[in-house]
């Protein structure tokens, strides 16, 4: 099943940590943010990619076109360095297609532009590419398939510190409780969508407005409830989250050291509610030609879901 990076957004609340660099291109570790969702996707068994580029769209191409595999894999240097032999690969049976959608493009514009890629798809999957997850995506995909909607997302409870307020027609508060014990869910950014998505999106619009409320209206949006470990990269303190769980020699979105179906470890408390399942309702030349062109080599804020 193919995969839809988007990832040409600016990244604004994200400029306190690196205003030239995209958001996917956050280093967590040795590698950027991006390498270790496709990683996430690679590990079910979906490797052949679409990155939807926009602001720095040459950053994200100079990176896989110059990529080092020797930083994250083992390998066997002789000859005094002059070979090299790898004892793993992260990214040799990967498939990458590099199409630029855009600097100002919103997510739908972009989905829009990339649908030549996607033809013979009856499903693909598709991410915001700015935060991580360890949700077993073999049985979103699945859960999916079954219930035959045209689009599906993953709700998550909302990485915030802020308390929901309830208060009647005079002001009085009715209620004061944490965010995470209100019901409130959000659009986790992990979709996955049948061919049948571009009927819904018309020329400019923004995938999670006009078309959404369209799937809505025909009972044709599943959201997928997910309890388990999610993060979002939106800011610099969500960076240092993201850095210290990555410096744990744990971080919870390796569930390609698992050797499982997500989960990564199981330090981490993580569980889905299958029961509360829900659907939503009412070519160039030269050596730069290829940071010019589309080719092939082989943050958007979050959407309240009530519960």
């Amino acid at each position: 099943m193919k995969v839809v990076l988007f990832c040409g957004g600016l990244g604004m609340r994200l400029r306190d940590y690196a205003e030239n660099v995209p958001k996917p291109m956050v280093p967590l570790g040795y590698r950027p943010m991006i390498w270790h969702l496709m990683k996430y996707y690679a590990h079910f068994g979906h490797k052949d990619f679409i990155l939807c580029l926009g602001y720095h769209g040459d950053m994200i191409k100079n990176y896989f076109l110059h990529y080092e595999e020797g930083l994250s894999n083992d390998f066997i240097l002789t000859e005094g360095g002059r070979r090299r032999e790898l004892l793993t690969s992260d990214i040799e049976d990967w498939r990458i297609t590099f199409v630029e959608t855009g600097l100002s493009s919103n997510i739908g514009e972009r989905l829009a532009l990339v649908k030549k890629h996607l033809a013979g798809e009856d499903m693909f999957l598709a991410n915001y590419s700015d935060g991580l997850s360890d949700v077993p995506l073999s049985q979103q995909i699945e859960t999916f398939r079954t219930d035959g909607s045209a689009a599906c997302f993953l709700s998550v409870k909302p990485n915030l510190s802020y308390h929901f307020v309830s208060v009647d027609g005079r002001g009085r508060v009715e209620s004061f409780r944490d965010i995470a014990q209100s019901g409130l869910r959000v659009n986790g950014g992990f979709f996955v969508f049948r061919q049948e998505i571009f009927d819904y999106i018309k020329d400019g619009e923004e995938l999670v407005l006009e078309p959404f409320q369209r799937l809505v209206a025909d009972n044709q949006l599943l959201a997928y409830p997910y309890d388990g470990f999610w993060l979002p990269m939106d800011t610099a303190k969500d960076k240092a989250r993201l850095d210290e769980l990555h410096g744990s020699g744990k971080p919870p979105w390796y569930v390609w050291n698992s050797g499982g179906n997500g989960n990564g470890y199981a330090s981490v408390n993580a569980k889905t509610n299958g029961s509360g399942l829900s659907n939503v309702g009412a070519n160039g030349h030269g050596p730069t030609a290829g940071i010019l062109n589309s080719y092939t080599i082989g943050s958007v804020d979050r959407d309240v879901v009530h519960r």
